[in-house]
């Protein structure tokens, strides 16, 4: 059987959501899949990045650009990962699934998996909503939603602060992103890549 081809498509404002979705293309390699990594445009101006915004597109720098016609043609899954916006898809995403009206019209998503991944700056500031109101777009075009299952039991820790939920793998980055992925948050998005992976090779 071939390998599944598994999009991580994200977009990351200061480089907590990159770091979650190279763990992500780890979970895809380890379970036998071919993990291709992508970043949506940047639509903030680049005289107003800050300069933690600019240390995270400098690191950022060699991720491919995705085009949204061309670059979900031919893929087995898709693992899309979100920096939040008030508890919704981050205009940057947003822009790009907005321009996939010809892959819906073709079917081209239709059968196949998606999951997500995202970060707040508080646990309470949208973890859940992200992910809940960005999966419509990807029920739409037609794809069959894999959350992250309550037998990956880490989500349900008590022990530290930590984001992930039954919806998809979360980190949660302070008020100003001063705190990067924990590595029970970066263990939880290479487990989400892993199960993704398999359900893509059981529906290939």
């Amino acid at each position: 059987m071939n390998k599944p081809k598994i999009l991580v498509l994200f977009y990351s404002m200061q480089g907590h959501i990159f770091q979650m979705a190279q763990e992500i293309v780890k979970g895809v390699e380890e379970a036998g899949g071919e993990a291709v990594l992508m970043q949506t445009p940047e639509l903030i101006p680049e005289d107003k990045w800050n300069d933690d915004m600019k240390k995270a597109k400098e690191l950022m720098k060699d991720v491919p650009i995705a085009n949204p016609h061309t670059d979900i043609e031919g893929v087995d899954g898709i693992i899309v990962g979100l920096s939040a916006r008030f508890g919704n898809m981050p205009a940057q995403m947003r822009n790009f699934w907005d321009q996939t009206s010809g892959a819906w019209m073709k079917g081209t998503l239709v059968g196949k998996p998606a999951s997500m991944f995202a970060s707040t700056a508080t646990q309470h500031g949208g973890q859940e909503s992200t992910i809940l109101t960005s999966m419509i777009t990807m029920l739409h075009h037609g794809m069959v939603y894999v959350g992250f299952p309550y037998s990956f039991k880490e989500q349900m820790t008590i022990d530290e602060m930590a984001g992930s939920s039954p919806y998809g793998v979360s980190t949660i980055t302070g008020g100003m992103g001063q705190r990067m992925p924990s590595d029970l948050e970066k263990k939880m998005a290479r487990d989400l890549g892993a199960h993704h992976t398999k359900i893509a090779a059981k529906l290939m």
